[in-house]
């Protein structure tokens, strides 16, 4: 960039050569991000190995963690002491089902409502350390927050509802009409006819 701005403004030596072209320096320039990119993923996979290795040996510890991802796969927690990363399977959350709600960032129970969100703070069990894979499994000791309820939609429901608090004890879906009786102008089954 300095050299190019040094030769673009003619200030003297240490310019950029002449035949350097713009397509040069784009393909130069393309090349050392992927080689940056490679090298931040030999970094991140080495730390991984490290803090794995450092660990095996504690299999059945507790941590206290923060939850860092949620995915359809289970919950990815960061260790507050090492930093270390490790997932929660999805599959050990619980006797019930979880759902994936993507809104919330969090998994939900279907039974209970149990929410384990991104960000909460939780405890976990060291299960599995994987050094050669730089991968840790965790097991879940908190329990979830309880997910408050949706709310209703306002809707056609709320006029059933309105219509049933003026007049107790009917029901807001029947009409006023004689059992057994069709509307005028409608057969029975749905035809149009004459009296």
């Amino acid at each position: 960039m300095h050299r190019a701005l040094i030769r673009g403004l003619g200030l003297g030596e240490g310019a950029l050569p002449e035949t350097e072209t713009v397509e040069t320096l784009t393909e130069v320039a393309a090349q050392i991000s992927v080689t940056e990119r490679r090298a931040m993923k030999a970094e991140r996979e080495t730390a991984d190995r490290l803090i794995a290795h450092f660990l095996a040996d504690r299999i059945g510890a507790t941590f206290q963690g923060r939850i860092s991802g949620v995915t359809r796969a289970g919950l990815f927690v960061k260790l507050s002491d090492t930093g270390a990363d490790g997932l929660i399977p999805i599959r050990t959350l619980g006797t019930e089902y979880f759902n994936y709600d993507e809104t919330r960032h969090a998994l939900v129970g279907s039974r209970s409502g149990a929410m384990h969100r991104l960000g909460d703070v939780v405890d976990v069990r060291l299960v599995e350390a994987a050094p050669v894979a730089g991968a840790l499994r965790f097991e879940l000791l908190s329990e979830g927050s309880t997910a408050p309820r949706g709310r209703r939609r306002p809707g056609a429901n709320d006029t059933m509802r309105a219509q049933a608090k003026t007049h107790p004890g009917r029901s807001p879906r029947k009409k006023d009409r004689k059992p057994g009786k069709a509307k005028p102008g409608k057969s029975k089954k749905g035809k149009s006819w004459k009296p």
